[in-house]
C-alpha cells in the first residue's frame, strides 16, 4: 500500500492481520451463512487453512444439526442488530466433544450487513475446572465423614480447614478450630523442637510426607498423644504451601501427669512384655526393692490397682507404642519422660 491508502483500509489491513494471528477463532459470514473470512485459529477447527474454507457455507462444513443452531445463532445476531454473547458446544476434530464462549455481531462488509464471531476453546479448562471440583467434593466428603480427625495448615502453621472430628478432638467448633495456630494446640515438651525442624524440611520440599507424633492440650487442658501423618498439597511451587495433617492414632484424654523417668518407661515396656519383677530388676540392674518402688509409683501416677491395669494404662495413655512388639516407648522423647 502506497501513502494515498485510505486510512480505514490501513486499519481494516492492520486488524485483519491481527485477527488471523490471534489464539481466538474468528469468522465472517453473510446472511447465506456463506463464509467470507476466516482466520487460522476457526480454520484450524475443520483442519483446514483460510482459504479452503472462504465461499463455503456452514452445510459443508458442520453436520446439520450442529449447522442448523449455528444458522440460528447467526439470525438472531441480524434481527437483534446487537452482539450475542453465549457458549456453544461442537464436535472437535478427534471426535470428542468441545465447548467454546465468545460473541458474535453485526458487521458491514461490502455494504451488505453480515456476522462476525469471535470464539475461545474453553474444553480443556471447562474438564479440568469439572475435575478439579469433583476432587474437592470427594475430598471434602472425606474430611467431613470419614470420622477422621485430619486439618488442612497452612505454610505457617495455621489451620485452613478443619473436619468436625478434629475440632471434637480439640474440644473446639470448626469455626474456632480454623484460624488458630497449630503450635497453640500442641503441649510443651523436648520434641517439639525437632518437629519444627521435621516440618521445615516439609515446606521446604526436602520431603513430600512424615509421619510424627506430639501431645495435643484440647481446650478443656486435657492431653492426648496422637500420631499424625503429614502429606504436602500440589508440586508446581518451589515451596508448599499447605500440608494436610492426618491423626492415624489417639492415646485417651488425661490430665497433665507428673514427668515419668527413662527407667520408668524402661519397666512399664518390661512389664508389658510380661517380664517379672525379678527379671525386671536383672534387666535393668536394679535391686528387687528398687523395682517394686517404681511400680508402685507408677500405678499411683497412672491410676492402676494391678499390673495389668498399669499396662493397660500406659498404652491408653500413649506411653508406650500401640502397634510395636516388643514394647518400646512411643517416642523417643516422651512427654511423660525425660529421656
Amino acid at each position: 500500500m502506497d501513502d494515498s491508502t485510505p486510512t480505514s483500509l490501513l486499519e481494516r489491513a492492520a486488524f485483519a492481520d491481527l485477527a488471523d494471528l490471534a489464539p481466538a477463532a474468528a469468522f465472517i459470514r453473510d446472511s447465506d451463512g456463506r463464509y467470507l473470512w476466516t482466520n487460522h485459529a476457526y480454520a484450524h477447527l475443520y483442519g483446514l487453512v483460510p482459504e479452503e474454507i472462504a465461499g463455503k457455507r456452514i452445510e459443508d462444513l458442520d453436520a446439520p444439526a450442529d449447522a442448523c443452531r449455528f444458522r440460528a445463532l447467526d439470525q438472531e445476531v441480524l434481527s437483534r442488530g446487537t452482539p450475542v454473547r453465549h457458549s456453544l458446544g461442537y464436535r472437535r476434530r478427534d471426535g470428542s466433544a468441545g465447548r467454546a464462549v465468545g460473541h458474535r455481531f453485526p458487521v458491514r462488509e461490502d455494504a451488505r450487513t453480515c456476522v462476525a464471531g469471535i470464539y475461545v476453546d474453553v474444553t480443556d479448562h471447562v474438564r479440568a475446572t469439572v475435575q478439579r471440583q469433583e476432587a474437592e467434593e470427594n475430598l471434602e466428603a472425606l474430611r467431613d465423614h470419614s470420622g477422621l480427625p485430619c486439618v488442612l495448615l497452612s505454610a505457617n502453621g495455621r489451620v485452613v480447614e478443619a473436619s468436625a472430628a478434629a475440632a471434637e478432638l480439640c474440644r473446639l467448633s470448626p469455626h474456632d478450630l480454623v484460624g488458630r495456630r497449630a503450635h497453640t494446640l500442641l503441649a510443651p515438651e523436648p520434641g517439639l523442637d525437632a518437629l519444627h525442624r521435621r516440618w521445615n524440611g516439609l515446606i521446604a520440599r526436602r520431603t513430600r510426607r512424615m509421619e510424627t507424633s506430639a501431645v495435643l492440650v484440647d481446650a478443656q487442658g486435657w492431653q492426648r498423644r496422637a500420631r499424625f501423618h503429614l502429606t504436602t498439597v500440589g508440586h508446581s511451587a518451589p515451596r508448599a504451601r499447605h500440608v494436610w495433617a492426618v491423626v492415624t492414632h489417639q492415646s485417651l484424654a488425661h490430665e497433665a501427669l507428673p514427668p515419668l523417668t527413662a527407667a520408668q518407661i524402661r519397666i512399664l515396656s518390661l512389664l508389658a512384655e510380661g517380664s517379672s519383677n525379678g527379671d525386671i530388676a536383672a534387666s535393668l540392674k536394679l535391686s528387687r526393692q528398687t523395682v517394686d518402688y517404681h511400680l508402685s509409683r507408677l500405678r499411683q501416677l497412672l491410676g492402676a490397682a494391678t499390673r495389668p491395669a498399669l499396662v493397660a494404662r500406659a498404652y491408653v495413655l500413649g506411653i508406650l507404642a500401640p502397634r510395636a512388639w516388643p514394647p518400646r516407648s512411643a517416642t523417643a522423647a516422651h512427654p511423660l519422660s525425660t529421656a
